[in-house]
């Protein structure tokens, strides 16, 4: 039988191929110092399913109220036209901050990275947020940033836990806060906000005495399974952590902001606290699993809310639809022309995500 070497000089172009295929595809992210190889990853059906009804669901019921609605009237002179401006340029600042966050987490994470990738990824992760199902776009940055600085997947999507662990902080603080300011009051009071912040001060806690019973040398084999996922969130707990965590709040501010000046573009009788909690219910809506760019779940948020503070019928729908498109278009345009500029556009993200299944 020939050997290989015999094999090559009869076939001169394979040994070319196989190089030039190694050459061209991406190294394997390595595994961080004591982490264990990754497991095949099981999706849940339930979960997408659920979120798939959810989403169906809340759709149905937005488009059957929305059929009864009068015709929605937009902006069309040009003071009105400039507010839909500033939101877009607000929004533009807000994602700029959450570019910064995240460059400042994976800096304190250790994870290699170049800032422009920081920025740049956040709003292909909105992009991919709007047009797959289930938070798709935090996927797509973790693939991306993965290939392009060969670091571990598991670490980066650390960092992305970090980032929700302070948005879920900062959410729940802006719902108390609105709560306690009386805003869009409901029959049971104040017992939400204060179940929230229980929860969000039963968590600390809990994270307290982990870490203590760490420095005792306890929990070491729970500690090695989650070492690679919320290894980056521990130097979040000091200084560097109030600082993000004020950042994050400024963030939700700005977008709170947002839904305000969209209600003011339209002349609706809507204040700025109001706008925040406009802002903070779609938030936590979008926390359900749902379908490409929260479809159904934003929507009924907006809608609910909006019947809160009194604003119904085509008024409710003109700024359900102008708000989406404040806050989906121009970051979707964006994402999708770094996407194809920067990181080699669909057909290398697909290679990508099927290497990472």
């Amino acid at each position: 039988m020939a050997g290989p070497a015999a094999l090559a000089r009869r076939r001169p172009g394979l040994r070319t191929g196989l190089v030039t295929r190694r050459l061209e595809e991406p190294p394997a992210p390595p595994l961080a110092a004591g982490e264990p190889p990754p497991a095949p990853a099981r999706r849940s059906h339930l979960r997408s399913w659920l979120g798939a009804a959810i989403s169906l669901v809340s759709l149905v019921a937005v488009v059957w109220w929305a059929s009864k609605q009068e015709t929605p009237r937009f902006p069309t002179s040009a003071d009105r036209l400039a507010l839909v401006g500033a939101a877009v340029a607000l929004y533009a600042v807000a994602t700029l901050l959450r570019g910064w966050r995240w460059h400042r987490v994976l800096r304190i994470g250790g994870i290699p990275h170049a800032p422009a990738d920081a920025y740049a990824l956040v709003p292909v992760g909105y992009m991919g947020n709007t047009v797959l199902p289930a938070r798709g776009g935090e996927v797509l940055r973790v693939i991306l940033l993965a290939r392009r600085e060969g670091v571990s997947r598991r670490a980066v999507l650390g960092s992305i836990v970090s980032e929700r662990l302070l948005d879920a902080a900062s959410l729940v603080l802006l719902f108390a806060g609105l709560t306690w300011f009386g805003v869009a009051g409901t029959p049971v009071g104040q017992r939400p906000a204060l179940l929230a912040v229980g929860a969000l001060v039963l968590g600390a806690l809990a994270l307290w005495g982990y870490l203590a019973l760490r420095r005792r040398g306890r929990m070491e084999g729970f500690a090695a399974r989650i070492r690679p996922l919320v290894g980056g969130s521990k130097p979040l707990l000091g200084p560097p952590g109030l600082v993000l965590l004020a950042v994050t709040l400024a963030v939700w501010l700005i977008e709170g902001a947002i839904f305000w000046i969209v209600a003011q573009s339209l002349e609706l009788d809507v204040a700025p606290l109001e706008g925040c909690f406009l802002l903070v219910l779609s938030a936590f809506f979008s926390l359900i699993p749902a379908a490409p760019g929260y479809v159904g779940t934003f929507d009924a948020a907006i809608v609910f809310g909006l019947r809160a503070i009194g604003v119904t019928g085509g008024q409710a729908l003109s700024f359900a639809l102008l708000v989406r498109f404040v806050l989906f278009f121009p970051v979707t345009v964006v994402g999708l022309g770094l996407l194809v500029l920067r990181y080699g556009g669909v057909k290398l993200l697909r290679r990508d995500m099927r290497d990472a299944a």
